[in-house]
């Protein structure tokens, strides 16, 4: 083997640039989420301030946030906290980690539909960063399918914490 650099596999690179498509595999590395729990299956897109990933995985079965055999529509906060996590881990860039960080709380939010699991489109899931600084990050964010709302709404999130070490504080 030569020593020029091979090029990444799909989906599993460091290119960290605005627009960048990346797949799932990429995106389970960086997020604490695995498994089936790793809800997200592509980023389509992004900037500085915005992302847009896709899903299916709210017709999988197996889906860890069903309950009573049905994923009801509060469960797309998950998908969105998890694309917040994603674009995070994007501005962070190829040679840093992304600050740690947990939901801190959903605002606004507003539901069209009761349930996720008997749409047969995929879910678009996008989140726009409106403020942040060192501690706390601010996103709108809304899921869609087919071009139709299901949900949308706000979220605050904590960054340089777990919610083990805030509860012992």
């Amino acid at each position: 083997m030569s020593g020029a650099a091979q090029p990444p596999a799909a989906g599993v690179g460091h290119d960290t640039r605005p627009g960048t498509a990346r797949g799932r595999d990429w995106i389970a590395a960086r997020i604490p989420h695995q498994g089936d729990m790793c809800l997200l299956e592509q980023v389509h897109d992004w900037d500085d301030t915005r992302i847009r990933c896709s899903a299916h995985s709210h017709r999988n079965p197996a889906n860890p946030l069903r309950s009573g055999g049905r994923l009801g529509v509060m469960a797309g906060i998950e998908y969105a906290a998890q694309a917040i996590a994603v674009h995070g881990a994007l501005l962070a860039g190829a040679d840093a980690p992304p600050a740690p960080g947990f939901l801190g709380s959903a605002r606004g939010v507003e539901c069209h539909v009761a349930r996720l699991d008997d749409l047969d489109t995929e879910l678009v899931i996008e989140a726009e960063r409106l403020s942040g600084d060192a501690r706390t990050l601010l996103y709108a964010f809304s899921l869609t399918a087919g071009g139709r709302l299901l949900l949308g709404g706000r979220a605050s999130v904590v960054l340089g914490a777990t919610p083990a070490a805030n509860a012992s504080s």
